[in-house]
């Protein structure tokens, strides 16, 4: 189990993160510019309606502790490559989708510490373990930014390798996820189901608010149908990878999943229950 969380959980995180950067060329970012409303319908909806309806959502269902700790950490987790694959499925404006995924990732080194110490405090108080915000921002760059900056050089200097390659490193970078959340599952199976019957429908009641609440945030911006699908999905769709990592930074001692991580593992599986029939049914509507 700790070679899982030690090696196989790293190693499957900078995967993904430099996948999605082979997929970044530099005029990407630039469409935070060129198309500013698009890109602001889709990061308002990442970084403050997810986290408020994930905040919501912890209360509602009772979550406490641990839980709702490792419930906000997912909140703030970008969308990762599945966003982009998923929106290009939905058909989609693929293109805003990695704009998004990319600029979030890189917004993440903020994000993720900040929040996850308010959450720690908040929802834990006395019992709240130290969360050294620094210390998790100099992570969060080593696991996340290097990745996908090195990926974006590949594209900008080699762009035909970084082509060749790309559908491959999707490839590697899926397995090694379901190594890592088969492998954690398995391994806390007592506590996963434990928690199941509370988080299971935390979980996918998240899922839902926020593919239709990023929908409907679209359309009141005005923008088109394959816009209007991409901010749907990247609002609700984030990076349980992500969210598995910084749970297990929070308590690096710790053998196995701990309950920091438990949210992020369940949705890695409750996410495509909901997202696939979603995804199908606005690839035909829209």
């Amino acid at each position: 189990m700790d070679i899982l969380l030690k090696v196989f959980l790293p190693l499957s995180l900078a995967v993904i993160m430099f996948s999605l950067g082979l997929g970044l060329a530099v005029s990407d970012f630039f469409r935070v510019v060129t198309r500013p409303l698009a890109f602001f319908g889709g990061a308002l909806g990442q970084m403050v309606l997810l986290p408020l309806v994930a905040f919501g959502l912890v209360h509602a269902f009772g979550l406490t502790g641990e839980l709702a700790v490792g419930l906000m950490i997912l909140s703030v987790c970008p969308g990762g490559v599945t966003s982009n694959i998923l929106s290009k499925l939905a058909n989609g404006d693929v293109a805003l989708s990695v704009t998004l995924t990319g600029v979030i990732s890189l917004l993440s080194i903020i994000t993720v510490p900040l929040v996850t110490a308010f959450s720690v405090t908040w929802f834990m108080g006395e019992a709240a373990p130290e969360v050294d915000v620094t210390k998790l921002a100099i992570a969060m760059f080593a696991i996340t930014a290097v990745p996908v900056l090195i990926g974006v050089l590949i594209r900008r200097f080699a762009e035909g390798l970084a082509l060749k390659i790309e559908p491959w490193m999707e490839r590697l970078a899926l397995i090694l996820f379901v190594i890592v959340v088969a492998g954690a599952l398995a391994a806390n199976w007592q506590t996963f189901v434990d928690n199941l019957p509370v988080l299971g429908p935390a979980l996918v009641v998240l899922n839902i608010v926020l593919l239709l609440a990023g929908g409907m945030l679209a359309n009141l911006l005005g923008l088109d149908g394959e816009e209007q699908k991409t901010v749907a999905i990247e609002t609700g769709i984030q990076n349980a990878t992500l969210g598995i990592t910084v749970g297990s930074l929070i308590l690096p001692g710790t053998v196995g999943l701990n309950a920091y991580s438990l949210p992020s593992g369940v949705y890695g599986i409750t996410m495509y229950l909901v997202t696939i029939p979603f995804v199908l049914w606005v690839a035909r509507r829209m």
